[in-house]
């Protein structure tokens, strides 16, 4: 079966750091696109960054576009997710995706374009 497992999240000041990682069973995520998404309490979950499968470029929101990467390790079957410079309102639910019906290279960005999802991992950033 395919799996996502999050990791990471967790209790941090405003302005720290957290790391989330994204580990794939079931799947290369080197044929997906993966995608990270947050939903915080009250809001639709929205898309915060790609990486796509291919030599497409990676896609960060704009509200965390300078504070925010993503990175992929092919060895590891892992996505991390690197956050820096945290605000309050990064507080949220964040999940993993993978997408492969869009083919080779492409951002997917919106929750409806995932095939497969993780179950996610809570980060609070308190002020």
């Amino acid at each position: 079966e395919v799996q996502l497992v999050e990791s990471g999240g967790g209790l941090v000041q405003a302005g720290g750091s957290l790391r989330l990682s994204c580990a794939a069973s079931g799947i290369s995520i080197d044929d997906y696109a993966m995608t990270w998404f947050r939903q915080a309490p009250g809001k639709e979950r929205e898309g915060v960054s790609c990486i796509p499968s291919g030599e497409g470029s990676t896609w960060y929101d704009d509200s965390v576009k300078g504070r925010f990467t993503i990175s992929r390790d092919s060895a590891l079957n892992t996505v991390y997710l690197q956050m820096n410079s945290l605000k309050p309102e990064d507080t949220a639910v964040y999940y993993c995706g993978a997408s492969f019906t869009y083919g080779s290279g492409v951002a997917v960005t919106t929750p409806n374009g995932m095939d497969y999802w993780g179950k996610g991992t809570l980060v609070t950033v308190s002020s």
